[in-house]
């Protein structure tokens, strides 16, 4: 049976340019966090699409190469573990959404930033949104992006590390992320200042 959500809102202020952006891998226990941005043409939808963690990997999967042909401009950025440990997640979660941000072919007027609080980013204004990925379409095609290029990227991390699971939690805390940390330490991809991962690291 077809996965399908309510339509999205095209804009949250008629007549503008508007880049919808959000955010990847903020709680992990390792790997970088990715944040994307999007400009959607008006009048996009797509039956799938929504926030990231309520769409299939599958569906996801569908919903990337079709939001990239079709968005005015996208942009996916970055920041990784050592950059986190260093200036914390938060600070890097913006910073990844600013690399995005600068990265984008159209300056846009507003920035739809997903969450309730965003480092201003010189020269455009922003809108923060609650639960935006959910509400917003071109919130909800970042999320699309910058989950699906970062799960993309811990894969890639996986081949190197296969002993921590990351092909299936791509970095999360799961129970078996956390007990492999245990048994075989920590790899040089995490967050030495979190959880468990800061735990190894103080031993």
């Amino acid at each position: 049976m077809l996965q399908t959500f309510p339509l999205l809102k095209p804009y949250f202020q008629k007549g503008i340019t508007e880049a919808g952006c959000d955010e990847a891998g903020r709680g992990c226990l390792a790997g970088p966090v990715f944040a994307a941005s999007v400009i959607l043409p008006p009048g996009f939808s797509h039956p799938l699409l929504n926030d990231s963690k309520q769409v299939t990997e599958q569906h996801r999967a569908e919903l990337r190469p079709i939001i990239e042909a079709q968005a005015l401009a996208w942009a996916v950025a970055m920041v990784d573990h050592t950059e986190i440990d260093r200036i914390n997640i938060l600070k890097a979660s913006f910073k990844a959404m600013h690399l995005a941000i600068g990265q984008l072919k159209i300056k846009p007027d507003l920035l739809l930033i997903d969450g309730h609080i965003f480092s201003p980013y010189f020269g455009i204004v922003h809108q923060c949104v609650v639960q935006g990925d959910a509400i917003y379409a071109s919130i909800a095609a970042a999320s699309i992006l910058a989950k699906t290029h970062r799960d993309e990227f811990m894969l890639g991390l996986h081949d190197q590390y296969p002993q921590y699971g990351w092909d299936e939690n791509k970095g999360y805390g799961t129970a078996y992320h956390r007990k492999q940390i245990t048994a075989c330490g920590l790899s040089p991809f995490h967050r030495k200042t979190f959880g468990i991962c800061k735990e190894e690291t103080e031993r």
